[in-house]
């Protein structure tokens, strides 16, 4: 248990690997594949179906678009209970507190349970219920978590892929989110190269009359801490620098005489 553990720490997507998603009773196939491509885009890529009216369809795989391998794998059973099968931590999501019912939770603290569990090498379900009804009583007490999506109380309909995709993407949140797949990186600027931009701003202010050196109140801390708030990177500061330079020069940002 212990090197799953520490894997799944050096592998925060590896967490998501043990989750299920398990649609019951789906009467729309353009739902099933429109699942399965927000489980992609999220990671996830274990799909249980219990009773589809309609898969395999040509509609399912059309919706599901780059995610095709994830109808191909998809598991068919004819009863949550087959679907749940290994399970020990399964939620349920609905939109109605039952009295009697397990525990209620929203969708972002559902996450962070499930993820957890999965990390300590627990098989954990995603229950979803059919588009008009949802999930019925039955189905529900087969469940130890109930999970709510809070949504406008004038209007709450989900569509069952927006609502899967919003349960994934909270999962995936709760594992990972780190941004270095989408961020630029750029070279940052040495502390030299600021202060020496420092430098010749503040000279360039003296020049044209902004900055007086015999009352400089606090006018360089002040500039120097807006500047601070972000890291400078080597080619913004290259082209502070310039800006500088041609007001000590006297040229506009044309690069024509004023």
């Amino acid at each position: 248990m212990k090197s799953i553990i520490a894997d799944l720490d050096l592998q925060p997507d590896a967490a998501l690997t043990p989750i299920r998603v398990v649609l019951s009773h789906t009467s729309h196939p353009g739902n099933i594949g429109a699942t399965a491509r927000a489980m992609k885009n999220m990671g996830l890529s274990q799909l249980v179906l219990v009773n589809p009216r309609h898969f395999p369809d040509d509609e399912a795989t059309a919706r599901a678009s780059g995610a095709v391998d994830v109808l191909e794998q998809a598991q068919v059973v004819d009863s949550l209970q087959a679907g749940l099968q290994g399970a020990t931590v399964v939620a349920a999501l609905t939109s109605r507190r039952r009295e009697l019912g397990p525990e209620l939770v929203d969708a972002r603290e559902a996450a962070q349970r499930l993820t957890a569990a999965s990390r300590r090498g627990e098989t954990v379900a995603l229950v979803f219920g059919n588009e008009t009804n949802g999930l019925s009583i039955d189905e529900l007490q087969q469940c130890n978590l109930l999970v709510t999506i809070p949504t406008n109380p004038h209007y709450s309909s989900l569509n069952l892929a927006q609502a899967v995709q919003v349960l994934t993407y909270e999962c995936r949140m709760a594992v990972n989110r780190s941004l270095a797949n989408v961020e630029e990186h750029h070279p940052l600027a040495s502390h030299e190269a600021v202060e020496q931009f420092y430098q010749h701003l503040e000279a360039a202010l003296i020049d044209i009359g902004f900055l007086n050196p015999k009352h400089p109140k606090r006018l360089m801390p002040r500039l120097r801490r807006l500047f601070g708030r972000k890291q400078l990177e080597k080619e913004e500061v290259d082209i502070l620098r310039g800006i500088v330079r041609a007001m000590r020069e006297g040229r506009g940002s044309d690069g024509l005489e004023q």
